[in-house]
């Protein structure tokens, strides 16, 4: 049984320690304790799973190099905006 009402009940607390425990940073002890959480709440199971799949899209975005010409096309568009402003 989930000792948590529905999203955002679990107090904040609870919540650092699961990212404590996505970090890989508890004890076996605390481990074993939050994920026990974890199968119980469905919640905090949600935000345990959004919070992985954050943490791999940005793993990978900081892999992945931008186009050579990106930052070109980012001075030209703000260029052009900035004209049209002016008129």
């Amino acid at each position: 049984m989930s000792d948590c009402q529905g999203m955002g009940d679990c107090d904040d607390e609870r919540m650092r320690r699961i990212y404590e425990y996505v970090d890989g940073v508890l004890s076996r002890e605390d481990v074993e304790e939050i994920q026990a959480h974890l199968d119980s709440c469905p919640d905090c199971a949600r935000e345990y799973s959004l919070e992985c799949l954050i943490r791999t899209v940005v793993k990978r975005s900081c892999r992945e190099a931008a186009p050579e010409n990106l930052k070109e096309r980012i001075l030209a568009r703000i260029s052009h905006a900035e004209t049209l402003n002016a008129v």
